[in-house]
């Protein structure tokens, strides 16, 4: 970011960005706002009464799906603004913004404002809502005091924090590093609030959450989008085709991810006979029409408007039919809101478990040898992470077989088992258990940080990716090769494989999860789950990314440093498992107990096992992997004596002779 570079940007991004989007986007607002409360008002009486609360008033119901609503299109503009800079329209070969992409950033700045506002007001709204009292009732003192107590009102203001930073960074941003670094704030920033709805409670909530999650991701990726790229060809922007191409992949893509996770989180809260006869499923057929509808659009946008750009160079019917699906668009975020407002058929009836309540659904006994093999529940966040990935790495090996290029096969292998080995920590039994059991958990733990890593760093996946991938050439467009290797080169990435900071990171969280009352706090919540599995991999990965992984790493360390960095790592594994062992408390205790799991009486013996499983499965692949460090130690020196002989080849015994010279000169002169 230079000051420079912003003050030169700022007044042709300023004659450029009229693009005439004001009045289509507060229409749209309007309409998603009308929407909204209007089909609330249809569903506030059995919200309130399911909840066994008073109706807090007219303001406060119908005033919190306006916000909200008003909240979700800064959210979705912000995010698609800036995913048009980084990831639609070109920078500078110096990695500037051009004129395009720092319109698109004061954009996103704009937007990140009116989602901060939105998500502050949402606050007091969310508290009397929640206590069933009139919202000009509230006590500013009470407002505060709710705010840390209640998760919803919690996760508001980490979102509008996470907005703020957006909207004061994005006046200073003009560097694509730093725009792709706030894009990626912004997806993180829609997930707070999504974690702590309705859809993280009652029975299936696993299933609910995990969709939803999707579900939010990909409408505001292409709702963001369309507008983005609504207002790049209404202001006549430079790469018109290039962006509206790689829009259309991406929602084509958004579209189906819609579709699939739509269809689940529904069929978690609704029944197919209450389609029809509730106003939860009426409230579900209406996003369906709406989703069926921009689907068609889409389809018409890749038939003839990507046709027309390519042939002619003109924008105006993608325009025209944009600014009709960007309406629709925002009519289908008042379905949502209202739909978020509405309480499921199957919630207001629903008698469920102790077990159902913490976990989300229900365990048929205890954890066999042939159900933890066989007892699987798929997990869509990271059983669909671990397919696509396993599906896109033989499409990149088929690739350059095609090509005529080999591939060791021993990597596709590797990278093979990782995958079946994330699979099965979190959709077999053992992910089915996981939740439940300290000792399982400590299973599903070790096979993703101590495993899946190992086996996914020797497949190679980046010298693969680098390989299959066609370069942008000289001179063109940078595309997915050229962020694939910023995102290696990154500041980032440098830091996270730092071998003081890969060590501390794997070895150190450990012990600050499990022994500062964090792990005890994060039981609760379906989300800590997902981060705890995100951190299990990443933290392995870049650990042993450095010291064994086929893929050159940003630092690049000597064998003996390698080797030193795993001999580390290895008292402190064997530590922890033997303090697990020892301990005389449970950790997680008031959770475990409150599960009332009849197989596990004594928690403290499951503990025990727990950190007998950290210590033998943490030490093994440690030694496996000091192994084939070794093996690689060796292969390299054999590489360097091989080399070293073809140009002893080329140029004689130049090298000794010159070595003896120089040894003569040091002598000095003979007497």
């Amino acid at each position: 970011m230079t000051v420079n570079d912003s003050a030169t940007a700022t007044e042709p991004a300023r004659r450029r960005r009229r693009s005439g989007l004001a009045p289509l986007l507060i229409v749209g607002a309007l309409l998603a706002a009308m929407v909204a409360v209007a089909l609330t008002a249809l569903s506030a009486e059995d919200r309130y009464a399911v909840a066994l609360l008073p109706d807090p008033g007219a303001l406060t119901g119908y005033g919190i799906a306006a916000v909200r609503v008003i909240t979700d299109i800064g959210a979705v503009l912000c995010i698609g603004s800036l995913l048009f800079a980084a990831f639609l329209v070109p920078p500078k070969t110096s990695g500037v913004l051009t004129i395009d992409g720092y319109a698109a950033v004061r954009t996103a700045m704009w937007s990140a404002v009116v989602w901060f506002a939105g998500a502050l007001a949402s606050i007091p709204f969310t508290i009397a809502d929640a206590l069933g009292r009139p919202v000009e009732d509230l006590d500013p003192s009470l407002v505060v005091e709710f705010t840390g107590a209640l998760e919803q009102a919690k996760a508001w203001l980490i979102t509008a924090g996470i907005a703020l930073v957006i909207a004061v960074a994005a006046r200073f941003v003009v560097s694509w590093g730093w725009t792709t670094t706030l894009f990626l704030l912004a997806v993180v920033g829609l997930l707070p609030v999504a974690v702590t709805g309705h859809s993280s409670s009652g029975g299936q909530h696993d299933l609910a959450t995990n969709s939803l999650l999707y579900h939010l991701v990909a409408a505001a990726l292409w709702g963001g989008g369309l507008v983005a790229l609504l207002a790049h060809g209404r202001r006549r922007g430079d790469h018109v085709d290039l962006a509206a191409r790689r829009f259309s992949m991406l929602a084509l893509a958004c579209w189906l991810t819609l579709a699939v996770s739509g269809v689940i989180n529904a069929l978690v809260r609704v029944r197919l006979d209450d389609l029809f006869d509730t106003p939860y499923g009426l409230l579900v057929l209406g996003k369906i029409a709406a989703l069926a509808v921009l689907g068609a659009i889409g389809a018409y946008h890749r038939e003839r408007s990507l046709r027309e750009i390519t042939t002619s160079g003109s924008a105006s019917a993608l325009v025209r039919m944009a600014a009709v699906e960007v309406l629709i668009m925002l009519g289908t975020i008042g379905l949502a809101v209202a739909l978020s407002r509405t309480p499921p058929p199957q919630e207001v009836a629903a008698q469920l478990s102790n077990v159902e309540l913490l976990i989300g659904y229900t365990l048929d006994g205890p954890p066999t040898f042939l159900r933890l093999l066989f007892d699987w529940r798929f997990d869509l966040v990271y059983g669909t992470a671990a397919i696509v990935a396993g599906v896109a790495y033989l499409l990149g090996v088929r690739r350059l077989r095609k090509r005529g290029d080999a591939w060791p096969v021993g990597r596709t292998i590797a990278w093979t088992l990782g995958c079946l080995t994330i699979l099965i920590a979190t959709s077999s039994g053992i992910g089915r258990y996981a939740p439940a059991m300290f000792s399982v958990h400590m299973t599903s733990h070790m096979l993703l940080s101590m495993l899946a890593p190992v086996l996914l760093v020797l497949g190679g996946p980046v010298t693969l990716a680098l390989r299959a991938l066609p370069a942008a050439g000289k001179d063109a467009p940078p595309g997915p090769r050229e962020w694939l290797l910023a995102a290696v080169h990154s500041p980032v990435s440098r830091a996270l494989t730092h071998p003081i900071v890969a060590l501390a990171l794997f070895v150190g969280s450990f012990f600050a999860l499990y022994f500062s009352g964090l792990f005890d706090s994060a039981l609760n919540y379906h989300w800590a789950h997902l981060a705890m599995n995100a951190h299990f991999l990443l933290a392995g990965y870049v650990f042993y990314w450095p010291v064994i992984g086929v893929d050159p790493a940003p630092r690049r360390l000597p064998h003996l440093a390698r080797l030193g960095l795993v001999f580390a790592s290895m008292p402190f594994h064997a530590f922890f498992g033997v303090i697990l062992m020892s301990k005389q408390t449970v950790i997680g205790e008031l959770f475990y107990r409150g599960l009332t799991l009849p197989w596990v009486p004594d928690l403290l013996a499951d503990q025990r096992l727990g950190g007998g499983i950290a210590w033998a499965s943490g030490e093994i692949p440690l030694l496996v992997v000091v192994i084939t460090l070794l093996a690689q130690w060796i292969r390299a020196d054999e590489r360097d004596a091989r080399r070293l002989d073809r140009r002893e080849e080329v140029t004689g015994d130049a090298d000794l002779e010159a070595y003896n010279e120089m040894l003569r000169k040091l002598a000095g002169p003979k007497k």
